[in-house]
Protein backbone atom coordinates (compact mmCIF):
# COMPACT_ATOMS: atom_id res chain seq x y z
CA UNK A 1 0.00 0.00 0.00
CA UNK A 2 1.30 3.44 -0.92
CA UNK A 3 0.14 7.04 -0.67
CA UNK A 4 1.74 10.01 -2.41
CA UNK A 5 0.97 13.68 -2.82
CA UNK A 6 2.71 16.89 -3.85
CA UNK A 7 2.79 20.02 -1.72
CA UNK A 8 3.49 23.57 -2.80
CA UNK A 9 2.74 25.81 0.17
CA UNK A 10 3.33 26.04 3.90
CA UNK A 11 -0.37 25.44 4.61
CA UNK A 12 0.15 21.96 3.21
CA UNK A 13 2.19 20.84 6.25
CA UNK A 14 -1.08 20.15 8.10
CA UNK A 15 -2.36 18.32 5.02
CA UNK A 16 0.78 16.15 5.03
CA UNK A 17 0.17 15.20 8.68
CA UNK A 18 -3.45 14.41 7.81
CA UNK A 19 -2.32 12.21 4.91
CA UNK A 20 -0.02 10.30 7.29
CA UNK A 21 -2.85 9.75 9.82
CA UNK A 22 -5.24 8.59 7.11
CA UNK A 23 -2.63 6.31 5.57
CA UNK A 24 -1.91 4.57 8.88
CA UNK A 25 -5.63 4.21 9.63
CA UNK A 26 -6.12 2.55 6.24
CA UNK A 27 -3.09 0.29 6.75
CA UNK A 28 -4.58 -0.92 10.02
CA UNK A 29 -8.27 -1.15 9.09
CA UNK A 30 -8.08 -2.30 5.47
CA UNK A 31 -4.97 -4.46 5.58
CA UNK A 32 -5.11 -5.60 9.23
CA UNK A 33 -1.52 -4.52 9.86
CA UNK A 34 -0.86 -3.64 13.51
CA UNK A 35 0.17 -0.01 13.99
CA UNK A 36 1.30 1.04 17.47
CA UNK A 37 0.30 4.37 18.98
CA UNK A 38 3.99 5.23 19.09
CA UNK A 39 4.34 4.56 15.33
CA UNK A 40 1.36 6.81 14.59
CA UNK A 41 2.87 9.68 16.54
CA UNK A 42 6.38 9.19 15.17
CA UNK A 43 5.24 8.98 11.53
CA UNK A 44 3.17 12.13 11.91
CA UNK A 45 6.11 13.97 13.53
CA UNK A 46 8.61 12.77 10.90
CA UNK A 47 6.27 13.80 8.08
CA UNK A 48 5.79 17.19 9.70
CA UNK A 49 9.53 17.79 10.17
CA UNK A 50 10.56 16.66 6.68
CA UNK A 51 7.81 18.51 4.83
CA UNK A 52 8.42 21.64 6.95
CA UNK A 53 12.12 21.56 6.03
CA UNK A 54 11.32 21.01 2.35
CA UNK A 55 8.91 23.95 2.34
CA UNK A 56 11.35 26.14 4.27
CA UNK A 57 14.58 25.42 2.36
CA UNK A 58 13.60 24.28 -1.16
CA UNK A 59 12.49 26.76 -3.82
CA UNK A 60 9.85 24.54 -5.42
CA UNK A 61 7.25 21.92 -4.57
CA UNK A 62 7.88 18.77 -2.57
CA UNK A 63 6.55 15.25 -2.90
CA UNK A 64 5.62 13.02 0.05
CA UNK A 65 5.35 9.25 -0.33
CA UNK A 66 4.30 6.78 2.39
CA UNK A 67 4.72 3.06 1.90
CA UNK A 68 4.70 -0.03 4.13
CA UNK A 69 7.88 -2.06 3.66
CA UNK A 70 8.99 -4.95 5.88
CA UNK A 71 7.10 -3.95 9.03
CA UNK A 72 7.86 -0.25 8.72
CA UNK A 73 6.44 2.87 7.13
CA UNK A 74 8.86 4.41 4.67
CA UNK A 75 8.40 8.17 4.65
CA UNK A 76 10.00 9.68 1.55
CA UNK A 77 10.18 13.40 0.86
CA UNK A 78 11.60 14.77 -2.38
CA UNK A 79 12.26 18.47 -2.88
CA UNK A 80 14.05 20.65 -5.43
CA UNK A 81 16.98 21.75 -3.19
CA UNK A 82 20.09 19.68 -4.03
CA UNK A 83 21.97 20.38 -0.77
CA UNK A 84 21.67 17.54 1.72
CA UNK A 85 20.75 18.58 5.26
CA UNK A 86 23.30 18.24 8.03
CA UNK A 87 22.34 17.66 11.64
CA UNK A 88 23.79 20.29 13.91
CA UNK A 89 25.73 19.49 17.05
CA UNK A 90 23.36 19.08 19.99
CA UNK A 91 22.91 22.40 21.78
CA UNK A 92 20.20 22.65 24.46
CA UNK A 93 20.37 26.46 24.24
CA UNK A 94 19.65 26.57 20.49
CA UNK A 95 16.10 27.54 19.63
CA UNK A 96 14.85 25.72 16.54
CA UNK A 97 16.68 23.74 13.87
CA UNK A 98 16.33 20.45 15.75
CA UNK A 99 14.16 18.74 13.12
CA UNK A 100 16.81 16.52 11.57
CA UNK A 101 18.11 15.56 15.02
CA UNK A 102 14.57 14.51 16.00
CA UNK A 103 14.04 12.51 12.80
CA UNK A 104 17.39 10.73 13.18
CA UNK A 105 16.63 9.84 16.81
CA UNK A 106 13.17 8.42 16.09
CA UNK A 107 13.59 6.53 12.84
CA UNK A 108 14.85 3.01 12.29
CA UNK A 109 16.80 4.32 9.30
CA UNK A 110 17.38 7.48 7.31
CA UNK A 111 18.94 7.85 3.87
CA UNK A 112 19.63 11.01 1.89
CA UNK A 113 20.20 10.99 -1.87
CA UNK A 114 20.89 13.72 -4.38
CA UNK A 115 18.66 13.37 -7.41
CA UNK A 116 19.06 14.79 -10.95
CA UNK A 117 16.83 17.56 -9.62
CA UNK A 118 16.93 18.14 -5.85
CA UNK A 119 17.19 15.47 -3.19
CA UNK A 120 15.24 12.61 -1.67
CA UNK A 121 15.15 11.73 2.03
CA UNK A 122 13.89 8.27 2.97
CA UNK A 123 13.18 7.26 6.57
CA UNK A 124 11.71 4.12 8.07
CA UNK A 125 9.54 3.99 11.18
CA UNK A 126 8.73 0.60 12.72
CA UNK A 127 4.98 -0.08 12.85
CA UNK A 128 5.17 -2.16 16.02
CA UNK A 129 7.03 -1.43 19.22
CA UNK A 130 10.07 -3.63 19.81
CA UNK A 131 9.23 -6.09 22.63
CA UNK A 132 12.66 -5.60 24.23
CA UNK A 133 12.14 -1.87 24.48
CA UNK A 134 14.42 -0.50 21.77
CA UNK A 135 11.55 1.07 19.84
CA UNK A 136 13.64 2.88 17.24
CA UNK A 137 15.85 -0.12 16.44
CA UNK A 138 19.25 0.16 14.80
CA UNK A 139 20.03 3.53 13.28
CA UNK A 140 21.43 3.58 9.75
CA UNK A 141 22.58 6.75 8.00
Amino acid sequence: MMAATAFAGSEDIAAARHLARSFLTDVHKMHHVPVSDRARGVVELVVSELVTNARKYAPGPCLLTLEVVEGAVEVTVWDSEPRLPVAQVADPDRVGQHGLEIVMALCRSIEMHREPVGKRIVTAVALADDPIGDEAGDHVC
